[in-house]
């Protein structure tokens, strides 16, 4: 009987270490909800010539991963075929992540100018780590395989957006940083949010004017620090991105909200 005892408090011990992993992995979600839909059109600049290459489509949902209640998120970029010979962009990039927005899965299948390639990270928490186990399949078509724990949690590109949206920027001042290690299906890189402060911006295309947080994305790279988005999201409980400037490898892109709809709460940035 104390056998059984014991081997019960071992299971419900590791099951508490692991679930408190994952919790400390995620962030009380107060910024979406199921149904959310945005929708911005793309711009790449080629040679100093600003050219609208295409639209982009992020989708919300609460739905189920592996049987449990998760939030599904993608964000999927359709290009102008007229103007494939000059940029190639169709970018499909999936995420679940927990209802506390712990991620748990990411893919990234790309095709940016002559490249295409695929990433895939599965995530777990076990004895309060956090375990990566990741596939990549290169341009040239090799898959490439691997597992690696961490003791400090990590993101993808898809669930830190997530997680970043549900910061409270009330108490920010400009120059903040926030760590942020993010994870691709190869590298694990040193990254932070920079909070360079409040601006008012105009959407071109709908004329909307929004107060907006404004912050970058950094990455430590070669011993130096690359911007690689700059976005602007609403200054109001919802924090959707308006604006997003994206460094890219190639050029430069710039993404502008088109439309959206199924926003959890009143829009209370936008100027009338």
């Amino acid at each position: 009987m104390m056998k059984r005892v014991a081997f019960l408090l071992i299971v419900f011990s590791l099951y508490l270490s692991t679930a408190g992993a994952q919790s400390q992995c995620g962030i009380e979600n107060t910024a979406f909800k199921s149904g959310e839909r945005l929708v911005y059109n793309l711009h790449f600049n080629w040679k100093f010539v600003w050219f609208k290459v295409g639209t982009a489509t992020m989708d919300t949902d609460l739905t189920t991963f592996e049987g449990k209640k998760a939030w599904r998120s993608s964000l999927v970029t359709t290009g102008n075929p007229k103007l494939d010979k000059f940029f190639v962009m169709r970018d499909t990039l999936l995420s679940y992540c927990d209802t506390g927005l712990a991620p748990l899965y990411f893919r990234k299948g790309s095709h940016e100018g002559k490249r295409y390639y695929v990433d895939e990270i599965w995530y777990s928490y076990p004895r309060g780590n956090c375990r990566l186990k990741k596939h990549a399949i290169t341009s040239s078509g090799e898959h490439l395989r691997s597992e690696t724990t961490y003791k400090q949690c990590i993101y993808d590109m898809m669930s830190v957006f997530l997680r970043a949206r549900n910061f409270d920027a009330s108490n920010m001042k400009e120059g903040d940083r926030i760590p942020l290690p993010i994870s691709d299906a190869t590298n694990l890189n040193n990254a932070w949010l920079l909070f360079r402060g409040r601006e008012t911006f105009k959407v071109s295309d709908t004329k909307e004017k929004f107060r907006c947080l404004v912050f970058s994305f950094i990455q430590r790279e070669g011993g130096d620090n690359k911007e690689l988005i700059r976005f602007f999201v609403t200054d109001d409980s919802n924090h959707v991105p308006v604006r997003l400037d994206m460094f890219l490898s190639f050029g430069s892109a710039k993404a502008f909200l088109k439309n959206y709809s199924g926003v959890r709460g009143e829009m209370t940035s936008k100027i009338n």
